[in-house]
């Protein structure tokens, strides 16, 4: 058996590996809730609404609980997806916790690590991050924000390549980092930097300095409109244009037409003859040669270094509803290294291969020059 050692955190259980199976183990403090959750049909609803991913009870004794899960096909991290990738794992987050409090359950946690991709689709994959509602202020919000809201209002207003900041605060970008960031023109006419900065950044400061906690209410319609309104924030946030190196790379090649379909045939004959299950595209751009795996029915990742182009590629997957394409935006010359607790919480990149087949076309010049 393999602990994940990116589990250790919840005293509620964890997750290991055991003949290439995934499995998570539920400790004695959390049967109550567990068995709460499965008698409301939570698990039952959330994994038949694609929300949560689906597992199987394999053992129940007094000691523990095992879940076998679902394996999700890649490993990957919020610093290295894309605008609309961070943006649609935020909004399935938000979906969660309002179809939770209609049980009435709540997200006790909504860390982005939280949720994994299989190919376009976000699904979350904690089972253990629910909680039995009470009436009081969503124990989740401030991670929510750092999480999520901070790192796209960065990309929205300033530079899409700041979600590597997720990569320095493994817990999400503080909102006093954010207050520093954003430009003045957005601070002053922004209803969402007064809501969810300043406000959440005075609240924290004047909760650090009290010595005694005040207990807040808040009913579940209260709730609810805050969902909306951070929904509705989300909702509104587009990713900051700007005309970056490889965007357009296909628009502009020096192919003909025949030799490019000339390409595409030498490599439908490479997957053909290796007949992979995985394929790692690097520098795949919009993901033009790797559909030509994908659409097969095998799982590819498709990693480059622009923003743009690895945004573009997600839309496209996500408009063609491709669960075999995942887009990632990764520098080969400095690849996701492993962080956290012991540099071992987030996998490196390399620890999160091999692949079958690699797709390396037109890329080492790239590299050396």
């Amino acid at each position: 058996m393999e602990q994940k050692k990116g589990s250790f955190r919840d005293p509620s259980g964890f997750v290991f590996i055991e003949n290439k199976k995934i499995f998570r183990q539920i400790n004695p403090c959390y049967f109550a809730t567990y068995d709460q959750l499965k008698q409301a049909d939570v698990y039952k609803e959330l994994i038949q609404n694609g929300l949560l991913i689906g597992h199987e009870e394999v053992k129940h004794n007094d000691e523990k609980i095992i879940l076998q899960a679902e394996k999700v096909p890649f490993v990957s991290y919020p610093y290295e997806w894309s605008f609309d990738q961070l943006k649609d794992a935020a909004l399935l987050t938000l979906k969660l916790q309002i179809q939770l409090l209609q049980k009435n359950f709540s997200l006790k946690d909504a860390s982005a690590y939280n949720i994994q991709f299989i190919g376009y689709n976000p699904i979350f994959i904690d089972t253990l991050s629910f909680e039995p509602y009470t009436q009081e202020p969503w124990v989740a919000f401030g991670q929510f924000c750092r999480h999520f809201l901070y790192p796209l209002m960065l990309m929205s207003r300033i530079d899409l390549r700041l979600n590597n900041l997720l990569r320095l605060w493994i817990d999400g970008i503080p909102a006093d980092i954010i207050d520093d960031f954003l430009p003045k023109t957005t601070k002053y006419l922004s209803l969402n930097y007064w809501l969810y900065v300043k406000l959440v950044n005075s609240t924290q400061n004047k909760c650090q300095t009290k010595k005694q906690k005040v207990k807040c209410t808040l009913s579940k319609q209260q709730l609810l409109r805050i969902l909306d309104g951070l929904a509705s924030a989300v909702n509104s946030m587009k990713p900051k244009r700007k005309n970056t190196e490889w965007e357009n790379y296909y628009t502009f090649t020096n192919y003909t037409n025949s030799s490019f379909l000339k390409k595409e045939n030498l490599i439908q004959d490479f997957i053909q003859e290796v007949q992979p299950k995985t394929v790692w595209d690097l520098g795949a751009n919009d993901g033009q040669f790797s559909r030509l795996a994908s659409q097969r029915g095998i799982i590819t990742i498709a990693f480059d270094i622009d923003p743009m182009a690895v945004e573009k590629n997600y839309l496209r997957a996500r408009t063609a509803k491709d669960v075999n394409l995942l887009p990632l935006l990764i520098d080969l010359t400095n690849p996701s290294s492993g962080i956290g607790w012991g540099n071992c919480e987030r996998e490196s990149l390399q620890d999160r291969g091999p692949a079958d087949l690699g797709l390396i076309l037109a890329l080492i010049h790239h590299l050396a020059i």
